[in-house]
């Protein structure tokens, strides 16, 4: 009668439990296709704004902003500023993120500088995006402009030389004097790699399709789809979206397909994918075989368990069970009776021994509670979520941005690029290319928070951006001399870095104009590299970074300071030069 009760109950449960799972079920794997198409918007806005980041910097340069801004003739322009979009990308990592072409152009649409990575007939990059617009899909770019939309365009057009897409990335260049109007705007062509990398990532299956296109444009960038599955779809669902006849794709039934959209929140550009429906049942088929199978099995194990314990195994049971009630309700000197050599003597012994164990622990368990306590309070201190910190800011220099509070909004990005970098500890090494663009967003923020007293120089050879150096390096150097060499100096307050290689060695240094100092002592320290010098006195950043480099290289490397009183300071490292793949090997 027990077994029989027990097989029907268990019976009765795993329907019920099937039908009411099936459709929970099939809305989780709708919700996991929905998530994962959320996490590849997430990853790639996260690119995005990199790009972003990366071309607002030519608002850095205050006399090319000036000039293209004024009634400048083209061809002075032209002249005066031919190199300008080269600098633009070496001088960010640009080129990192797989820049392939970037041109600057009036607010008229004239080209006024050209950077081309490669220029062969394979390779071709128009020298001018409006040469053929419909190849170029350049009409695009001059809508976007002669709109009133200030947020950057994403677009993209096929490149037949290189046979696959280019994604653009197109960001308006405003007055200088008057933020309203426009002076010119940047146009960046990227490759896709990084694209590609980020979007197989997100792909579930070689049945679907996952693809990013801005509505009203055309498809910038789609995953290979090896088994040509649902291809039909596809066109039909991207050319609607082309020409704008759907308005909410954020799950469509396509017959047995199903359509996922998800937009960005900042950008003109949503991600798409078609699956099967099938992919998304398949957890229910599974659900229902492997109750089957798991009733059959539990329909053996109960009988066979039944009849050994009623033959066995009852009476033993009854008395440990007993015991243990007494036990419980308080009675801690009680022991096990039974302790024979069978399964329930066995398990006798073990609470027995468990019982002398307990009374043993419980000195410790007030301490051991204090402890964990302490511990928790303290894990509960350090959960600081740095991407709330980074949204935070993004979302404030966004809201700044269409105030037309454009310091702000730069500010905001600034600090956002200050904590990203700062807070990354996956990666020890960073290019010189890295470190200057984050020394130039901390000297940012320093420009707003004086008030632009301090005069910088830039002398940084080109052959040694791509080399490495430890992560916040030359931060800590520019703060030092901010706060010790000019802070109380009178007049003209300069700091030049400089950075460039000197056989198989490079070189760096932060130079002020400010009072000067005493060196011997402070070189005499960093000679001897005393590790305790870092958790007293002044000039922390220093002897921290000088025992970096001593770590990292040897003792033959590490920091230098010349000073002259009234003069200035400057501060030296001496590194070898190496490159990201050797430091990573």
């Amino acid at each position: 009668m027990c077994l029989c009760c027990t097989y029907g109950a268990l019976l009765v449960q795993t329907i019920l439990f099937a039908n009411a799972s099936e459709s929970l079920i099939y809305k989780q794997a709708e919700m996991e296709g929905y998530n994962s198409l959320q996490n590849m918007q997430n990853e790639l806005y996260t690119y995005f704004f990199g790009i972003e980041s990366d071309i607002i910097d030519i608002y850095n340069d205050k006399t090319f902003l000036k000039d293209i801004s004024g009634d400048n003739d083209i061809d002075i322009l032209r002249d005066e500023y031919y190199s300008r979009a080269k600098e633009l990308v070496t001088n960010t990592s640009l080129l990192e993120n797989g820049t392939l072409a970037l041109y600057l152009y009036t607010d008229n649409h004239e080209i006024v500088s050209v950077y081309r990575k490669f220029s062969t007939p394979r390779h071709n990059y128009p020298k001018d995006i409006y040469i053929n617009e419909e190849e170029y899909n350049s009409y695009k770019v001059k809508e976007y402009v002669d709109s009133e939309d200030n947020q950057m365009l994403i677009s993209g057009y096929y490149n037949q030389g290189l046979n696959r897409n280019i994604i653009r990335f197109v960001v308006k260049i405003h007055n200088i004097n008057r933020l309203d109007e426009k002076a010119g705007y940047v146009v960046c062509d990227v490759d896709t790699k990084a694209i590609d990398k980020i979007m197989k990532k997100y792909v579930i299956s070689d049945n679907t399709y996952v693809w990013i296109q801005p509505m009203n444009d055309s498809v910038i960038y789609v995953i290979d789809n090896p088994a040509g599955v649902n291809e039909e779809i596809f066109n039909s669902i991207s050319n609607k979206i082309e020409i704008a006849e759907i308005d909410d794709t954020a799950s469509i039934v396509e017959g047995s397909n199903v359509l996922f959209a998800v937009s960005q929140q900042k950008y003109n550009l949503s991600a798409y994918t078609i699956m099967p429906k099938s992919l998304l049942q398949q957890n229910q088929i599974i659900l229902r075989r492997n109750m089957i199978i798991i009733v059959l099995i539990l329909s053996v194990v109960l009988i066979l368990l039944f009849l050994y314990i009623t033959k066995t195994l009852a009476k033993p049971l009854e008395n440990l069970t007993s015991t243990v009630a007494k036990i419980s309700d308080g009675d801690t000197n009680l022991r096990v009776a039974y302790t024979g050599q069978d399964e329930i003597g066995k398990l006798g012994n073990e609470f027995n021994h468990m019982l002398d164990e307990i009374e043993s622990l419980i000195g410790q368990e007030y301490e051991n509670k204090l402890l964990i306590n302490k511990a928790e309070y303290k894990a509960l201190q350090a959960q600081i979520n740095p991407h709330f910190l980074y949204n935070t800011l993004d979302t404030m220099s966004s809201i700044a941005s269409i105030q037309n509070c454009e310091i702000v909004s730069r500010l905001c990005q600034s600090l956002s690029g200050i904590f990203r970098y700062s807070l990354d500890m996956k990666h020890p090494y960073s290019t010189v290319a890295q470190e200057i663009n984050h020394l130039k967003n901390y000297i940012f923020v320093m420009d707003v928070r004086m008030g632009n007293v301090i005069e910088y120089h830039f002398d940084i050879a080109e052959e040694v951006l791509q080399d490495t150096i430890p992560r916040i390096s030359l931060q800590p150097l520019v703060e030092n001399a901010i706060n010790h060499g000019i802070k109380n100096k009178h007049g003209n307050k300069k700091i030049s870095v400089r950075a460039y290689a000197q056989d198989e060695h490079l070189i760096i240094e932060v130079e002020d104009n400010g009072t000067g100092f005493d060196t011997m002592d402070m070189n005499k320290r960093l000679a001897e590299n005393d590790m305790g010098l870092m958790e007293e006195g002044t000039s922390i950043g220093i002897y921290n970074i000088n025992a970096r480099l001593k770590m990292l290289y040897g003792e033959e490397y590490g920091v230098e300071v010349y000073s002259e009183l009234n003069k200035g300071t400057t501060v030296k490292i001496y590194i070898p030069r190496k490159k990201i793949d050797e430091v990573f090997l």
